[in-house]
């Protein structure tokens, strides 16, 4: 049974100037919306993630509760669900899908819930990683909409280090023999195997690794690990809609667009909504820094750092107690709860 829904975008203008044909954007709800219509909370997804992944996140006595919450979750584009590489048909099929930024995302999404949906103001919005990137995005692009934003292990612009490690994984993928450009008859499985095994070593911190926590993952060896993380790319991912979401992180840039007009610091000043900012000490590519510079030029923002070896993957559902037990107490606090 299909777990999420489709909404028709049609011909949707890209912030690049081309048009994406027959736009869908794939996204589900939870919970039931107020009469007042303030109980909105908006989960977009993360690189690897849908709309099913961020179940983790709420539940029962979880901050986020369907009992209290009306939960939107929509797919990025590029995930498989909505619009992507592998289910867009020619000519915009496969690498000649065209650039889909964050601001794209970000506008399908205000198509779904404010003319769709009828919803005119956002309590919260919340993500992992590339979902957080879009809190950021949806405080800076519509601003008067949203009341609260709380991104973890995430940033309102994507760093040069962070293009970089982006740059490395891309390249491990592309260098497999049946690649092609991304005309590939059969998928590039040595490309994706080779993605993976470089990913997992930027998804955990050098601590974790130390200690040997690759252990309660149910893993012997690293290696085990690594095998692991290959069959997840290979199985799990087409290639091309790996590199169309990697395309959307590398040019993320809340100042991006006809607003701030590349003003970063505009950008970050414009945000009205409360925030708190949850980066991992030990991310290697979303480190705590940018978020602690991000914090000082927007107007209502907490610093709140979490300190775990698990690196990136402390916000990965299950990985860290401690670590959803400071999110659910930072979205109460945002909430009001």
């Amino acid at each position: 049974m299909q777990d999420y829904r489709i909404y028709p975008l049609g011909d949707f203008p890209l912030l690049s100037g081309e048009v994406l044909k027959d736009a869908k954007l794939a996204y589900q709800t939870y919970g039931t919306l107020s009469p007042g219509r303030d109980n909105v909370i908006v989960l977009p997804t993360f690189y690897t993630g849908t709309n099913s992944r961020n179940e983790g996140y709420f539940g029962p006595g979880r901050a986020i509760d369907t009992d209290r919450h009306f939960i939107v979750s929509p797919n990025l584009f590029g995930n498989g669900r909505s619009s992507s590489p592998s289910n867009t048909p020619p000519p915009q099929d496969g690498p000649h899908f065209p650039l889909v930024q964050m601001w794209d995302n970000i506008a399908a999404q205000h198509r779904l819930i404010h003319d769709h949906l009828g919803i005119r103001r956002i309590a919260l919005v919340a993500g992992w990683s590339m979902a957080g990137c879009q809190s950021y995005q949806w405080a800076a692009q519509y601003p008067d909409m949203v009341q609260a934003i709380l991104p973890f292990c995430a940033s309102a612009r994507t760093s040069p280090h962070n293009f970089v490690f982006l740059e490395g994984v891309k390249a491990a993928l592309c260098a497999d023999r049946n690649w092609n450009g991304g005309n590939y008859a059969s998928p590039p499985v040595a490309g994706l195997k080779a993605f993976g095994r470089v990913y997992a070593g930027w998804a955990f911190s050098q601590a974790f690794f130390r200690e040997g926590l690759y252990r309660q993952l149910g893993f012997e060896t690293v290696e085990e690990l690594l095998l692991d993380w290959e069959q997840d790319h290979v199985h799990g991912w087409d290639a091309n809609n790996l590199l169309a979401k990697l395309a959307t992180w590398q040019a993320g840039d809340i100042s991006a667009g006809p607003i701030y007009n590349g003003d970063f610091r505009a950008a970050l000043a414009a945000i009205k909504a409360r925030a708190i900012l949850m980066p991992c000490n030990h991310d290697l590519y979303f480190p705590p820094e940018d978020n602690e510079a991000e914090a000082r030029q927007m107007p209502s923002a907490a610093f709140r750092p979490f300190d775990s070896p698990w690196g990136h993957c402390a916000a990965n559902p299950g990985n860290d107690s401690g670590f959803a037990d400071q999110l659910d107490a930072s979205i109460r606090e945002l909430l009001g709860d």
